[in-house]
Protein backbone atom coordinates (compact mmCIF):
# COMPACT_ATOMS: atom_id res chain seq x y z
CA UNK A 1 0.00 0.00 0.00
CA UNK A 2 1.16 3.34 -0.88
CA UNK A 3 1.40 6.89 0.38
CA UNK A 4 -0.76 9.35 -1.26
CA UNK A 5 2.32 12.12 -1.34
CA UNK A 6 2.02 15.86 -0.94
CA UNK A 7 2.23 18.14 -3.66
CA UNK A 8 4.51 20.56 -3.26
CA UNK A 9 3.84 24.38 -4.18
CA UNK A 10 5.98 26.52 -4.67
CA UNK A 11 6.56 29.92 -2.65
CA UNK A 12 5.68 31.96 -5.21
CA UNK A 13 2.36 30.36 -5.21
CA UNK A 14 1.80 30.19 -2.03
CA UNK A 15 2.55 33.85 -1.54
CA UNK A 16 -0.33 34.11 -4.39
CA UNK A 17 -3.08 31.94 -3.05
CA UNK A 18 -2.83 34.06 0.15
CA UNK A 19 -3.11 37.70 -1.40
CA UNK A 20 -5.69 36.78 -3.36
CA UNK A 21 -7.69 35.18 -0.35
CA UNK A 22 -6.98 38.45 1.32
CA UNK A 23 -8.53 41.01 -0.85
CA UNK A 24 -11.18 42.33 -0.90
CA UNK A 25 -14.62 40.67 -1.97
CA UNK A 26 -12.58 36.90 -2.12
CA UNK A 27 -13.06 34.40 0.09
CA UNK A 28 -10.64 31.68 0.97
CA UNK A 29 -13.16 28.87 -0.37
CA UNK A 30 -13.52 30.36 -3.75
CA UNK A 31 -9.64 31.09 -3.97
CA UNK A 32 -8.78 27.44 -3.02
CA UNK A 33 -11.83 26.54 -5.56
CA UNK A 34 -10.32 28.64 -8.42
CA UNK A 35 -6.39 27.12 -7.43
CA UNK A 36 -7.37 23.73 -6.63
CA UNK A 37 -6.21 23.53 -3.19
CA UNK A 38 -8.13 22.70 0.17
CA UNK A 39 -9.22 26.22 1.90
CA UNK A 40 -7.87 25.06 5.18
CA UNK A 41 -4.20 24.97 3.08
CA UNK A 42 -4.55 28.73 2.41
CA UNK A 43 -5.50 29.43 6.21
CA UNK A 44 -2.01 27.04 7.18
CA UNK A 45 -0.13 29.32 4.78
CA UNK A 46 -1.42 32.34 5.97
CA UNK A 47 -0.57 31.19 9.88
CA UNK A 48 2.81 29.97 8.16
CA UNK A 49 3.36 34.18 7.65
CA UNK A 50 3.46 34.99 11.42
CA UNK A 51 5.63 31.73 12.26
CA UNK A 52 8.34 31.54 9.85
CA UNK A 53 11.78 32.73 10.13
CA UNK A 54 12.60 35.76 8.99
CA UNK A 55 14.07 34.25 5.51
CA UNK A 56 10.24 32.99 4.46
CA UNK A 57 7.09 35.15 4.12
CA UNK A 58 8.81 38.15 5.58
CA UNK A 59 6.27 40.54 4.19
CA UNK A 60 3.61 40.42 1.41
CA UNK A 61 1.95 43.86 -0.11
CA UNK A 62 3.85 45.94 2.60
CA UNK A 63 2.74 44.18 5.51
CA UNK A 64 5.26 42.59 7.51
CA UNK A 65 4.37 39.05 8.80
CA UNK A 66 8.25 38.68 10.40
CA UNK A 67 8.68 37.08 14.29
CA UNK A 68 10.18 40.54 15.36
CA UNK A 69 7.92 42.51 13.70
CA UNK A 70 4.90 40.66 15.84
CA UNK A 71 7.08 41.24 18.88
CA UNK A 72 7.06 44.82 18.43
CA UNK A 73 3.31 45.07 17.68
CA UNK A 74 2.26 43.26 20.88
CA UNK A 75 4.70 44.96 22.76
CA UNK A 76 3.17 48.02 21.43
CA UNK A 77 -0.47 47.02 22.31
CA UNK A 78 0.99 46.63 25.85
CA UNK A 79 2.04 49.84 26.24
CA UNK A 80 -1.24 51.57 24.68
CA UNK A 81 -2.75 49.05 27.24
CA UNK A 82 -1.04 50.29 30.08
CA UNK A 83 -0.83 54.07 29.21
CA UNK A 84 -4.66 54.11 28.85
CA UNK A 85 -4.73 52.51 32.55
CA UNK A 86 -2.52 54.95 33.66
CA UNK A 87 -5.40 57.61 31.99
CA UNK A 88 -8.05 56.07 33.60
CA UNK A 89 -6.31 56.04 37.32
CA UNK A 90 -5.64 59.83 36.64
CA UNK A 91 -9.09 60.98 35.73
CA UNK A 92 -10.32 59.23 38.95
CA UNK A 93 -8.03 60.96 41.04
CA UNK A 94 -8.47 64.17 39.57
CA UNK A 95 -12.33 64.03 39.94
CA UNK A 96 -11.68 62.52 43.64
CA UNK A 97 -9.47 65.56 44.55
CA UNK A 98 -12.28 67.82 42.95
CA UNK A 99 -14.86 66.32 45.25
CA UNK A 100 -12.36 66.35 48.33
CA UNK A 101 -11.61 70.60 48.01
CA UNK A 102 -15.16 71.11 47.41
CA UNK A 103 -16.71 69.54 50.49
CA UNK A 104 -13.32 70.77 52.50
CA UNK A 105 -14.53 74.82 51.13
CA UNK A 106 -18.12 74.07 52.45
CA UNK A 107 -17.29 72.49 55.62
CA UNK A 108 -15.32 76.20 56.52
Amino acid sequence: MSKKRAQAYTEEFRREAVKRADKPGATTASVARELGVSAQQIYNWRRQFNRLSEKQFNSLDGADYSKQESAEVRKLKRELHEARQEVEFLKTAAASLRTTKSKVRTDT
